[in-house]
């Protein structure tokens, strides 16, 4: 697994996914998840298999934070928007790093991202809970 931040070891706070026991399972799970779909409008052109966690961001940081809970942090894009990951337990990493290309991103000018501000816009809501529909179903 090559995100950012998979070294950490830490169990999540919300156990009703019982196949996810560490950032990395739930990595490795929401690999069988993350589909066009659950991709953001303006990059699903750009989507693939071959690139599972592009645009996924902000969606993913959120259902992490449901699990592991603490913080979603955001850093600028270039183009206006925000990358989201999230800081837990001491530590921090980005389930959807990978869409960079192995470059590394600055985490350090980031800013606390609040659901109910990301989640105003009901497409992205929505492809929140298809995302966590689709993980439930990964893990039955």
């Amino acid at each position: 697994m090559s995100f950012f931040g998979s070294e950490l070891s830490f169990s999540p706070v919300e156990t009703t996914l019982p196949g996810v026991t560490s950032p990395q399972t739930l990595y490795a799970s929401l690999l069988d998840c993350w589909c066009a779909e659950t991709c953001a409008p303006r990059m699903r052109e750009r989507w693939s298999p071959e690139n599972p966690t592009l645009g996924q961001c902000s969606i993913t940081a959120f259902l992490a934070q449901d699990l592991f809970g603490g913080i979603v942090w955001g850093i600028p894009l270039p183009d206006g928007g925000f990358h989201c990951f999230n800081e837990a337990c001491g530590g921090v990493f980005d389930l959807t790093s990978e869409q960079f290309g192995g470059g590394i991103l600055d985490y350090a000018d980031a800013s606390i991202q609040h659901r109910e501000d990301h989640f105003a816009k009901r497409e992205k809501y929505e492809r929140y809970l298809l995302l966590k529909q689709r993980l439930l179903e990964r893990m039955k």
